[in-house]
């Protein structure tokens, strides 16, 4: 059986450099990397995994469970995580816990045995009344708008302040009548609450009436709910001239909803989404969103729980990370094409 060294030798470098390449170092040059590949293949070295982590008593490995996997956030949220976690020399598993309550206990409960250093759990399901499950040794980073305050690391977007900006930014392109296009508002803390109460804010502080019948309820967070609800409203001679999403998805299927019924973005009604997902820039018209900077959420997250992995002594409090955010004004508002 070939060893690191038998590498080393072949491809010319010195075994640490084998050590880098297999743990994914990225201070390897790209040319460097490939010749210890091709004699790694062909000396079929193969890495005895379990061995490594007995010695360091890691895998190399964390979790990110999320509600769902077919999602342009949640892929641009992956992604994200993936090269934030490279770095450090991680490689991430991922989970899809379908926003259920059971599901990301599961994700919680399971993740040490399932051999994680640690996890990123996307939480849905999970409330204030779960804190609970989270007092544990095993570390663990909360990502989304539920359970703030608990015993673990908490990364979460602006979404008041976020949803306000994006309301106002309407109003200032002159809309007077905006739809607010989310789920259920309630007691509950979530992302249709905290962004509906920021569209709440901008209304009140532009000195708008809040009209009952402009705020729509939808059945899910996709393209077709979009679409059936604009339709809907315009079909049901609904008075909007703008309307705010609570994600991209939603707002790409109502501008195929208001394409459909005949209604011209940006002319008639202009609509903000929330998110900036990939795609988001390449619509016609392009649509306008917030981008709640995925890229410093996914560093925070990860390095928050490579600091609770790598913790020799009782790590300190919990900390609660907000992103900052940014308003994209693009075609569908009125704004440029990009």
């Amino acid at each position: 059986m070939a060893t690191m060294q038998d590498v080393a030798r072949a491809a010319g470098v010195s075994a640490m450099t084998v050590s880098n390449v297999i743990n994914g170092h990225s201070k390897v040059s790209e040319a460097t990397r490939e010749k210890v590949l091709k004699a790694m293949v062909r000396l079929d070295y193969r890495v005895n995994v379990s061995a490594r982590n007995l010695r360091k008593g890691r895998t190399g490995t964390i979790g990110l469970a999320v509600p769902e996997v077919d999602s342009p956030y949640y892929g641009r949220l992956a992604a994200a995580i993936i090269a934030a976690a490279a770095p450090h020399g991680l490689r991430v598993a991922i989970e899809q816990t379908y926003a259920l309550r059971e599901s990301e206990l599961e994700a919680l409960a399971l993740s040490r045995n399932r051999l994680y250093d640690g996890l990123i759990l996307s939480t849905v399901g999970m409330g204030p009344r779960d804190t609970e499950w989270l007092t544990m040794d095993h570390p663990v980073v909360i990502l989304g708008e539920r359970i703030f305050g608990g015993p673990v690391d908490h990364v979460a977007m602006p979404n008041v302040d976020a949803s306000r900006a994006a309301t106002l930014h309407l109003v200032e392109r002159g809309c007077r009548r905006i739809a607010f296009l989310g789920g259920a508002v309630g007691a509950e803390v979530d992302v249709s609450s905290l962004r509906h109460s920021g569209y709440r804010q901008a209304l009140e502080e532009a000195g708008l009436v809040r009209d009952p019948a402009l705020q729509r309820r939808l059945a899910a967070f996709s393209l077709a709910e979009g679409a059936r609800c604009a339709r809907e409203m315009v079909e049901g001679g609904l008075a909007f001239d703008g309307v705010f999403c609570v994600t991209d998805t939603v707002a790409m299927g109502v501008l195929r909803g208001l394409a459909d019924a005949g209604v011209r973005v940006p002319e008639q009604v202009r609509v903000i989404g929330f998110d900036n997902v990939t795609g988001s820039a390449f619509l016609v018209p392009s649509l306008s969103t917030v981008d709640p900077n995925h890229d410093a959420m996914a560093e925070r997250a990860v390095g928050l729980l490579v600091r609770r992995i790598e913790r020799t002594a009782p790590g300190p409090e919990p900390e609660e990370f907000v992103s900052h955010f940014s308003v994209v004004a693009r075609e569908s508002t009125g704004g440029g094409p990009a």
